[in-house]
């Protein structure tokens, strides 16, 4: 099979296509001939060797696939070959063929297209957990969505919409990215490449602040985020995108009332019950046209490379997919 693999981190230079062999599943797993890749931030962050956990090369990366089953472990009874599923692993991804435990596996309906149940995995559960379980997000809050036009925050902002928000301020670094923002449920649009992007936060809600406030660039951003916070407010920090780590004095915290929360999917995922009952409602909001996924692009699994430059440059919009 084909699969793109690191043998040394850095750039998307070396992501490079090779020849592998095709895994065989054992015991619970399944084998999934793969028809659409999620790419995201940790597939980069693995790239360079930043990610929050350990990258042993050789690597292939990719957390999200979808596809038919073609062969199952000795052990898996409820799956049957031919299924259309979609899931989160660990790795390998990025490849023809991958290798899934059976128990985590959701059903792809028909009439939803790969590219589309591929998006919602891993950003999906991301902007689910990152408003609810982290940010204990209550009807009719107000909630700060940074990098609105994005995989994780296209999402969260029709979530915040289905889930009954105040206000849904939605932050980006471009009108046409604010548009879409605006379009898919935001109530607000901030550029957040102007200097004082916090300053018109608050005006939006009268000095107040955000009950819920979503981070993932960090540096400067985590900061003044954390000056858009009203009594009471949570903020959940599930990314580093600018690489720049951000410190501050907890006791701020105290006056208001306040909380700074961190959010890693995986963790979510050692909950069988919360992780399956959460993808489900997900693809239940997709199949009844509450919530759209935005595919800002599909590539070839030898243009690897390219999307990964393009993610990194922050000049899309939506998800970036992989079809082998």
């Amino acid at each position: 099979m084909k699969a793109i693999q690191i043998e040394q981190y850095g750039g998307p230079e070396v992501l490079q296509l090779v020849e592998l062999e095709k895994p065989t599943p054992h015991g619970y797993e399944v084998l999934i001939e793969v028809k659409a890749i999620g790419v995201n931030y940790a597939d980069t962050a693995r790239r360079e060797g930043a990610y929050v956990l350990p990258t042993p090369l050789p690597f292939i990366p990719g957390a999200e696939v979808a596809g038919v089953v073609v062969a199952v472990g000795d052990k898996v009874k409820n799956v049957a070959i031919g299924s259309r599923v979609v899931t989160l692993i660990s790795q390998n991804g990025y490849a023809e063929y991958a290798i899934a435990d059976s128990r985590f596996l959701i059903p792809v309906p028909e009439d939803t297209s790969f590219e589309t149940a591929v998006a919602i995995p891993l950003q999906g559960l991301s902007a689910y957990h990152v408003i609810k379980t982290m940010g204990q997000f209550i009807e009719g809050e107000s909630i700060l969505i940074h990098a609105s036009a994005g995989g994780v925050g296209s999402l969260a902002v029709q979530l915040a919409r289905i889930w009954k928000a105040d206000k849904i301020i939605a932050t980006a670094s471009s009108s046409e990215k604010l548009s879409l923002a605006m379009e898919l449920g935001a109530t607000h649009g901030v550029d957040y490449t102007k200097s004082d992007w916090e300053k018109e936060v608050l005006q939006i809600t009268e000095g107040r602040g955000v009950d819920v406030a979503l981070e993932m660039v960090g540096g400067e951003v985590f900061y003044k985020t954390l000056k858009c916070l009203a009594p009471f407010g949570r903020l959940v920090i599930y990314g580093v995108a600018s690489g720049e780590q951000a410190r501050f004095y907890p006791s701020s915290l105290m006056a208001k009332n306040q909380s700074v929360v961190g959010f890693f999917l995986p963790q979510i995922m050692k909950k069988q019950q919360l992780f399956q009952s959460s993808l489900q409602e997900l693809l239940q909001f997709v199949a009844s046209g509450e919530l759209k996924v935005t595919i800002g692009g599909t590539y070839s699994l030898s243009e690897a490379m390219t999307a990964h430059r393009l993610l990194q440059s922050r000049q899309t919009k939506g998800k970036l997919v992989l079809i082998p």
